[in-house]
């Protein structure tokens, strides 16, 4: 049960909003890691454009007692059917974001997932949520480095271990590039003007402590520089993610297994074979293969075919309450959002994840008392157009 009210800002009714306020308030080195895809930035664009070509019938005159969005997902029933999805570097872009956002997903009641690669531990994230959060586990090269992760992700009671198949290399992403992005971010004469020109951030950055890799901690060396740390990502993480691969971690890990990445049948197929309980259809947001469908294209194949054999849900693309609907109405189980709520810390701080959590509710509430869905699992028959 939630125990967080319904609290919105009213400067900012949107994720447009709050992400327009973001823009101004952290350093444009960071706000271009958040924004930007790969390459052209095509597939971050199309992800979005699609899933809003997908249309609702309301049934007006119909007989409507109540919407309620309670969702059950693996034995929990959530406040709502959406969650945080794993974003790389999350103190980069506000400090302390993970905790900020753990917390507000444990009060409202929606799971967070944590990511190899975000900057605050499996531990401290798994006592911020009470052992209520996921881990996205990025695969390492080395057995050793995987079976420790996933030892740690066990004791701090994650119920569901998601592991991540759509980076077999790191996309190709033009603003970092020329950023020089690096943890901690690289002091170039740049970037240190564009932090001189941000000052609450540069405090709030200075009071918390540079941003680390904290999960990661433990096994990489210290103070890397850009190049360095190229190095190490390359080295630790680099390699596709296979049936092989996947079969031992089966093995290992007793709570519930999700794939997330997945954009094709085939992929489905293999992931049902191999015991694994559900899927996010997913493109990484467009940061990996700008050359991809959007998501919700796959999602709406996968879905029909499969969604009574494993769990089928999806992120990429969607940035409010009626994306959540039409996501929901093509097929998925469940949704997460990535970087909606990260322009709610940006440009809220400690009061961005309730917010950004409240505004989401408020506006799904909203199409579901319109359309007159009484439940998340009614959104299917108010569909009238779906992206083939």
């Amino acid at each position: 049960m939630s125990k967080a009210k319904i609290a919105i800002n009213n400067k900012y009714p949107s994720v447009t909003d709050l992400r327009n306020k973001a823009k101004k308030k952290i350093p444009k080195f960071a706000f271009e890691y958040l924004d930007g895809g790969c390459n052209e930035d095509v597939n971050l664009i199309k992800n979005t454009s699609d899933i809003r070509k997908v249309e609702l019938s309301p049934s007006y005159l119909s007989k409507h007692t109540g919407s309620d969005m309670k969702t059950e997902l693996f034995g929990h029933t959530y406040d709502a059917p959406f969650g945080i999805a794993p974003v790389g570097l999350q103190g980069l872009m506000w400090p302390n974001a993970p905790e900020i956002l753990a917390k507000a997903a444990f009060e409202h009641n929606v799971p967070f997932v944590l990511s190899t690669v975000s900057t605050s531990s499996i531990e401290r994230i798994s006592e911020i949520t009470e052992g209520q959060a996921w881990f996205q586990l990025y695969h390492p090269t080395e057995n050793r480095l995987r079976d420790d992760m996933i030892n740690r992700a066990a004791q701090a009671e994650c119920p569901v271990l998601v592991i991540l198949s759509d980076v077999p290399t790191f996309g190709f992403r033009p603003r970092d590039i020329r950023n020089g992005l690096a943890m901690p971010p690289k002091m170039s004469v740049k970037n240190i003007l564009q932090i001189l020109g941000k000052p609450e951030w540069a405090m709030k950055t200075l009071f918390h402590g540079q941003p680390n890799f904290e999960t990661l901690k433990p096994y990489m060396p210290k103070n890397l520089d850009l190049k360095q740390l190229g190095k190490f990502m390359d080295q630790t993480f680099t390699g596709r993610l296979n049936e092989e691969k996947i079969k031992p971690i089966r093995d290992m890990w007793k709570g519930k297994l999700v794939l997330k990445g997945v954009a094709s049948e085939m992929d489905t197929e293999k992931a049902i074979r191999l015991g694994i309980d559900g899927i996010i259809v997913s493109n990484h947001g467009g940061r990996q293969l700008d050359a991809g469908e959007s998501t919700i294209r796959p999602l709406t194949r996968i879905a029909e075919k499969y969604s009574d054999q494993i769990k089928v849900m999806m992120d990429s693309g969607l940035r409010s309450g009626p994306d959540i609907a039409r996501t929901m109405a093509s097929g998925a189980e469940f949704t997460f959002l990535g970087r909606s709520f990260m322009y709610g810390v940006a440009a809220l701080g400690n009061e961005g994840g309730n917010h950004t959590i409240s505004l989401l509710k408020t506006e799904l509430q909203q199409v579901m008392e319109q359309v007159c869905c009484e439940n998340t699992k009614d959104f299917p028959n108010h569909l009238i157009k779906k992206i083939n």
